[in-house]
């Protein structure tokens, strides 16, 4: 079974020769530490080395000719006041410059699933809808827009996830059977519960949620979403939006620990993540490391793929627990 059939196949929730594995998507800073000590070069030599099944495609280049970033929000943090903090009427969101389908190329990524091999691919643009909207506003005005100007923020989330919708409607037309999987990303929780409440969430945040998963099942594509955080109670939510697998499974967010997760969700969603970043992969022994992604196989498998609770690993995660959960990984 190559690696392309069998997280298709976990995904899918059927049966797969065993767990698949994915390394994430290390930090700029901890790839050096890994190549020295694997005695690799590259991204596709460690991934091989390491029995990677798993390929991200998410490299977007955006050519506005003024140099402007697709979101232009000069501001350090969520609790920084975005630029469009202080509006009160809709008419007040057109003076922002919003990013242009034009100016997105999609040509790096393309041909990055061109050249994959025989892995499961999963692009589309991140999608981090939730994200833009929290910044364009800051997040105390975002939050509080939602109870005092409910009409602005819809008008804002309208206009950042058409941008998003049109994007994919597009980038999938061109990718085709290149990719299987659309993966994309809004952390809906914090270590210890969700940001908003569920009646904001599904008052703005479900109805394009569930457009963007309908819209990537109708192109053929399985559906996998990144969420950090305690996202516990909305789980439900998503799977009845038609979430194919959920990522990363922040493991000391709380009611996000593997135990709970099984026995809430097991059979309704395939899993991706689960070994703990936070504690485990930066301080434990590699037997101990092992012996947890064992207790998380049998927790969460067959339909999971092992993988980090975040995927951006830092640099402070030893080489050789990055080994260690590879191996057990691995194992039948």
């Amino acid at each position: 079974m190559t690696s392309r059939e069998r997280i298709g196949r976990i995904i899918s929730r059927q049966a797969a020769d065993r767990c698949g594995f994915w390394l994430g998507q290390p930090h700029d800073q901890t790839w050096p530490i890994y190549h020295r000590y694997f005695g690799t070069h590259t991204d596709k030599q460690l991934r091989l080395k390491l029995g990677d099944d798993f390929r991200w495609m998410c490299i977007w280049t955006y050519r506005d000719p003024q140099g402007r970033p697709m979101w232009d929000i000069p501001k350090v943090s969520h609790g920084d006041p975005g630029p469009l903090a202080n509006c009160t009427e809709i008419s007040q969101i057109d003076q922002y410059a919003w990013p242009k389908l034009e100016y997105v190329d999609f040509a790096p990524t393309l041909a990055a699933l061109r050249h994959a091999g025989d892995f499961y691919r999963a692009s589309g643009m991140w999608t981090c809808f939730y994200h833009n909207v929290m910044a364009l506003f800051g997040i105390e005005a975002y939050l509080m827009n939602m109870y005092e100007n409910p009409a602005l923020v819809q008008a804002v989330t309208d206009r950042v996830c058409q941008f998003y919708y049109e994007a994919n409607e597009r980038f999938f037309a061109l990718a085709g059977n290149l990719m299987d999987g659309f993966f994309f990303g809004n952390d809906f929780g914090t270590q210890l519960d969700t940001i908003c409440g569920p009646a904001q969430f599904d008052q703005f945040v479900m109805p394009w949620f569930g457009r963007f998963t309908q819209q990537a099942h109708r192109h053929g594509y399985q559906v996998i979403l990144h969420s950090c955080g305690s996202i516990h109670r909305f789980i439900n939510r998503l799977i009845a939006a038609k979430v194919n697998c959920l990522h990363p499974l922040q493991a000391k967010a709380r009611n996000m620990d593997a135990a709970t997760l099984a026995r809430d969700f097991k059979g309704q969603i395939a899993f991706l993540g689960g070994i703990d970043t936070q504690d485990l992969l930066v301080n434990a022994t590699p037997e101990q490391v092992k012996a947890d992604v064992r207790r998380v196989k049998q927790l969460l498998g067959p339909c999971l793929i092992v993988s980090p609770s975040h995927e951006a690993l830092l640099p402070n995660v030893p080489p050789q627990n990055v080994q260690a959960m590879a191996e057990a990984a691995l194992e039948d």
